[in-house]
């Protein structure tokens, strides 16, 4: 009876694992939007009704993906803080992570559930996850506890750790142009970047000025479009797709749905507006910096620093990548793209700093993916360090990245 009993509770969790792997590479390629209890069912050849029995409704099931996941990462950290010194643990937790996603991609393990969509679930079910999610936070802040690194303000720990977090979760974006065996070199020159930056020997941080007038919206047409976009861009960064309805967003700009129609015929047509808005300020900003009388690390440095000051604007922030996941799945490569042609202009400014030798060599396709996602997630500063100042900006978040997380 006994062994029945285990028999039953055992093909009960199998079961149970198989639907969430299943659930969780259909929330990450289609996010929670895409995401039913019907494809679900399907991808493991079971009837709706029998998923029901395990996950009653959609969100139960995405949030189970995504605390799957939660749990894994806590314990990658868990390893990575029984090292005795920061080095060593950023280095631990940098391997023990991409060694997880080579084992998912060579089939050797489920795949970890992206967090991307995590704003798109419906409470309780975001609560739950969200308070999972911080403990894991809080706990890989302890990275920077040592005695050399007590100059660290709390604001300063919670940014750098943040960027820590978006880098891991940002490699799932890039790490397929890599072949699974090369995963190890590709964690090397990560650590590399993070400990060491990417300041030649005799760089220093001082980016030369980007005035924010510059991205600024000229013509009464142009403003009318970007107060539109800006306020839909808020909204979605805030809620997630799904959080972000028709009648929300109409509602902060007090306007019609007829009128949000009038600029925009789906909700997808306003996230690529979107988008695009993000990627034509960035490369923007890029430009401006191209021209500026200086070398290329000092161009780098002033495009990273306008960037993240651009983002606690008034005329910010950006649209997360987070939005990428509800968006059909050709429009969201299309999407990716543009956001490689962004990588692809960083990467080409870091080979030609190299080049001059104001910039370490390293590899730049990786540095500029890093980059990129140390913009996109500098879109949150404010909401992880309550209280930053605009200016501020891109010491406590850009400035970690291009010289350093333990440097000062």
């Amino acid at each position: 009876m006994a062994q029945t009993a285990v028999q039953a509770t055992d093909r009960f969790e199998r079961k149970r694992e198989a639907i969430l792997s299943a659930a969780t590479d259909l929330l990450n390629i289609r996010g929670v939007k895409g995401l039913t209890l019907s494809v679900a069912a399907a991808a493991v050849d079971l009837s709706t009704t029998s998923v029901t029995y395990y996950f009653k409704r959609k969100d139960d099931l995405a949030a189970a993906c995504m605390l799957r996941g939660i749990s894994e990462l806590m314990e990658i950290v868990e390893l990575a803080l029984a090292k005795p010194t920061p080095v060593e643990r950023l280095r631990s937790l940098v391997a023990l992570y991409l060694e997880r996603l080579r084992r998912a991609a060579i089939g050797a393990a489920p795949p970890l559930s992206s967090l991307a969509e995590l704003r798109a679930l419906n409470m309780p079910q975001r609560g739950e996850v969200a308070a999972a999610y911080m403990k894991v936070f809080r706990r890989l802040r302890q990275i920077f506890e040592a005695p050399q690194l007590l100059w660290l303000s709390k604001g300063r720990r919670t940014a750098r750790t943040q960027l820590l977090l978006e880098q891991l979760f940002w490699a799932a974006s890039w790490l397929p142009r890599y072949a699974p065996e090369d995963y190890g070199q590709v964690c090397e020159a990560m650590c590399d970047i993070l400990l060491h930056g990417m300041a030649g020997a005799n760089s220093i941080w001082a980016p030369g000025p980007i005035a924010m007038t510059e991205l600024e919206p000229r013509g009464r047409q142009a403003i009318s479009r970007e107060t539109f976009l800006l306020a839909a861009t808020r909204l979605i960064n805030a809620r997630g797709y799904r959080g972000a309805s028709v009648d929300k967003i109409s509602a902060e700009l007090n306007v019609t749905k007829g009128s949000f129609y009038h600029h925009h015929d789906a909700k997808d047509d306003l996230v690529i507006a979107c988008f695009e808005r993000t990627f034509n300020v960035m490369t923007h900003v890029q430009r401006l910096a191209m021209t500026l009388p200086c070398d290329q690390w000092t161009r780098l440095a002033s495009a990273a620093a306008a960037l993240a000051e651009f983002q606690l604007s008034e005329h910010g922030p950006l649209l997360r990548s987070s939005a990428l996941a509800a968006l059909p799945e050709q429009i969201r490569r299309e999407m990716v793209e543009y956001s490689h042609g962004v990588s692809d202009r960083f990467a080409a400014m870091i080979s030609d700093g190299i080049a001059e030798g104001s910039l370490r060599p390293v590899d730049p396709f990786l540095a500029s993916q890093m980059l990129t996602a140390t913009i996109n997630a500098s879109a949150e500063l404010g909401i992880w360090v309550p209280g930053v100042r605009q200016k501020a900006a891109p010491a406590v978040y850009a400035r970690p990245l291009m010289m350093g997380v333990f440097e000062r």
